[in-house]
């Protein structure tokens, strides 16, 4: 198969990933979804290696960089380290389907690099920063010091987002869910 991938990126809060998940219970048989690897500890028993991410130590992470076996990757702070492995790529596409990224910014486009024309890009955002403090505080995992910070990087991430191929507003769910649907199905009928 000629695989293709979607790439989802946004700042925290924006929707991305409940975008992403209702694409994947909606056609499974034409999505796979790609487990990034990281550094990080598990957050308790409800992680799994292989499921939520590949967790590897700090020498293991770096000995696949030497190795080049990442499509892309990056230091997100000291010693935290996230990125995408070209054999998850290959075991999505193997499968026969197109494999859909849920990832930070600047991985989404190193992503979009990589994969040129096979790729489509979407930048999902909120209306504005209200709507997203709102929401990030809704969640009640926020410290005010942690919020902050996040709406920090929300403002720095939001300037890159005319680098992608559409920019997706997701002010009302179910708009923007079926919105999705269709620049996905668009994207995959369009191209060769």
């Amino acid at each position: 198969m000629n695989g293709k991938a979607i790439i989802f990126c946004a700042p925290s809060g924006s929707g991305k990933t409940t975008l992403v998940k209702h694409l994947l219970s909606a056609h499974p048989e034409r999505f796979g979804f790609s487990i990034s690897a990281c550094t990080r500890d598990k957050r308790g028993r409800a992680e799994e290696h292989g499921k939520d991410y590949y967790f590897l130590s700090i020498d293991e992470f770096k000995r696949k960089i030497d190795e080049e076996a990442f499509v892309e990757w990056e230091e997100v702070y000291p010693g935290g380290y996230y990125g995408t492995l070209k054999s998850e790529v290959e075991r999505v596409w193997a499968s026969g389907r197109h494999i859909i990224f849920d990832v930070d910014v600047r991985g989404g486009l190193k992503l979009k690099e990589y994969f040129g024309d096979r790729a489509l890009s979407i930048f999902v955002k909120v209306p504005s920063m209200e709507v997203l403090e709102q929401r990030l505080r809704a969640r009640g995992t926020e410290t005010e010091d942690s919020l902050s910070k996040r709406l920090y990087k929300v403002r720095f991430e939001m300037s890159f987002q005319d680098k992608f191929d559409v920019i997706l507003v997701n002010d009302d769910l179910d708009k923007s869910t079926r919105e999705a649907d269709q620049l996905v199905s668009d994207f995959l009928n369009s191209r060769p």
